[in-house]
């Protein structure tokens, strides 16, 4: 099986790539980026790259994105140019050369309706830009055999942003300042380089376009600090705050998601955020 990673230089396609070089089923891994890559791609000019570089491709992860949600409310043109034009250029060329595409979506293509729980059979009516985005590649490829999407909802790690400011906090002697109401059914990198792993190896076997990869906990930022002291025994030291309505301009304070098909094609283990970040969170090192 040969491999391409489009977005390689990324913190989850770090975790990708050294998964895919332990595996023997793979036999090439084709880094693609911006720059220090075996191939540049500039999503800006996506028509300029040498698609013959993907003819003898079986998979493609595509993970290459502008994520901030801020950032594409206030520079939506540049990153819809590049989440969704140049994406979706990539995406009909690879496809067009019988690779199989697994695209990095979002919890953020649902809306924001109180109490909803969401799966794959839900609506997307995105209401962020990012979210807006992230469905138009979904709805433009969800008919064709060779896309699959999985949905992200937030990823945790020893090196995620907010396990990095908390560590900050803890070795810069700071006390953490912790936004709360701010709920998602969070995942572990791990997790998303099982998924990974799974359906790059089962494609045809998992039939719906769409996985949403989500833990079976609500959990917020206030929870994974918690998490985090029972490792480091109770080093960080937080305040918790309320964030002003702009932080929630472009980001809902919960996003509840669950999979219909997780359990069903035993892709996952069913366990808990605790033994799941516990896991994570051995690499620490203070």
């Amino acid at each position: 099986m040969k491999v391409a990673i489009v977005g390689s230089s990324g913190y989850i396609a770090g975790y990708l790539i050294r998964a895919f070089t332990d595996m023997s089923e793979v036999e090439q891994i084709l880094k693609i980026d911006v720059k220090d890559a075996d191939a540049i791609l500039d999503l800006q000019h996506a028509d300029q790259f040498d698609y013959d570089q993907l003819k003898d491709i079986d998979i493609v992860v595509f993970t290459a994105a502008i994520s901030g949600p801020d950032k594409c409310a206030t520079d939506f043109d540049l990153c819809w140019s590049i989440n969704v034009t140049g994406t979706q250029y990539f995406i009909k060329q690879a496809i067009a050369r019988t690779c199989r595409v697994i695209f990095f979506s979002s919890d953020a293509v649902f809306g924001d309706i109180p109490g909803k729980i969401y799966d794959e059979n839900s609506e997307t009516a995105a209401i962020t830009p990012y979210g807006k985005m992230k469905k138009a590649v979904e709805d433009e490829f969800k008919d064709s055999p060779y896309f699959k999407a999985i949905r992200l909802s937030y990823v945790a790690s020893a090196r995620d942003r907010f396990m990095t400011y908390c560590l900050n906090c803890v070795k810069n002697d700071e006390t953490a300042d912790i936004f709360h109401p701010f709920y998602r059914n969070a995942i572990v990198v791990s997790d998303v380089v099982t998924v990974v792993k799974w359906l790059s190896t089962h494609y045809d076997e998992y039939k719906p376009f769409v996985l949403d990869v989500a833990g079976k906990e609500l959990v917020s930022r206030v929870r994974m600090a918690d998490e985090l002291n029972r490792v480091i025994t109770g080093k960080l030291k937080y305040s918790i705050s309320q964030p002003g309505a702009e932080f929630f301009t472009n980001r809902p304070k919960i996003t509840q998601m669950r999979s219909l098909y997780m359990q069903e094609y035993g892709i996952l283990p069913d366990n808990t955020f605790t033994e799941k970040i516990q896991n994570e969170l051995k690499e620490i090192n203070l």
